[in-house]
């Protein structure tokens, strides 16, 4: 099965998918962002997989978009046909990788069930579950829009950096999809940022930084309240994924023993890739 991704649809094919994903919802609910990598965090002893370079990802997470997340998808009870998905840049701590980013019309229940499902099989620490402009959400959000296929990973990671030297709280992380840098103010338990920013300081500080930069000329398009969240496994703690396994019906599960034979076929996707790229 193939999933429509960027090197298929465009940017602004994707942005009407979003469009008409969001128009025809049952209940105007927000369509859900689930946003992953696809090189793994845990299982593997891959010493140099921290110096690969965002083409060697970006290579490697296409690959598993193709081959992986549609089989992923069937075991969590998804309908890929009804997935918008791509390759994008995702930055973290002022450093941006190869993240996947999938949309799809999901409740919360089975949103997080395919994220857990994403999350067990390429062995990540967490998976991030997104809704803009829900009126439930608690977390702010702004959008920073760059004109149409400007956005690539330089461009991301050079206004990342851009905006951290505004205010250095914004070199948190951020999320891309098609032609915009979504920047959530992530909130700890006690609901405070860990940008350490407000609201108003958080906005200041992307307008101010869409403002100066050069030479591409983003804007900043649209903020309020998100829902987000992460769903994650202590790979240390729980080397099995049981964090993962327990919101999938647990390890004996039909969806776990169909996981685990997807991993097998990722694994083997894994130790081909690593002496290919110099991951080892």
């Amino acid at each position: 099965m193939n999933l429509p991704v960027r090197s298929k649809f465009g940017k602004a094919a994707l942005g009407a998918a979003f469009v008409v994903m969001a128009a025809t919802a049952a209940q105007a609910v927000e369509p859900v962002l689930i946003s992953y990598e696809a090189a793994p965090s845990a299982g593997f002893e891959l010493p140099k997989l921290g110096q690969a370079s965002y083409a060697v990802r970006s290579a490697f997470a296409l690959q598993a978009l193709s081959d992986i997340v549609p089989k992923i998808a069937a075991a969590a009870g998804v309908d890929a046909s009804k997935m918008v998905s791509e390759v994008t840049p995702g930055g973290y701590l002022l450093r941006t990788n190869a993240s996947l980013q999938t949309m799809v019309d999901l409740d919360d229940e089975a949103a997080d069930r395919f994220a857990a499902a994403l999350g067990y099989v390429f062995r990540q620490e967490s998976v991030l579950v997104s809704r803009l402009d829900d009126p439930a959400g608690t977390t702010d959000f702004v959008t920073v829009s760059f004109p149409r296929d400007k956005l690539d990973s330089a461009v991301a990671q050079a206004f990342f950096e851009k905006a951290a030297s505004v205010e250095k709280g914004l070199g948190g992380g951020y999320t891309a999809f098609g032609d915009d840098q979504i920047f959530l103010n992530v909130t700890d338990g006690d609901g405070k940022p860990y940008s350490g920013l407000d609201h108003e300081a958080f906005l200041a500080g992307l307008l101010k930084a869409a403002t100066e930069f050069q030479p591409v000329t983003p804007k900043v398009t649209n903020n309020g309240k998100a829902v987000a969240r992460f769903v994650g496994n202590d790979w240390q703690a729980q080397p099995a994924g049981e964090a993962y396994a327990a919101r999938l019906g647990g390890a004996g599960s039909d969806a776990v023993k169909k996981l685990d034979a997807i991993e097998v076929t990722y694994a083997g996707m894994v130790e081909s890739a690593a002496p290919r790229y110099g991951w080892k």
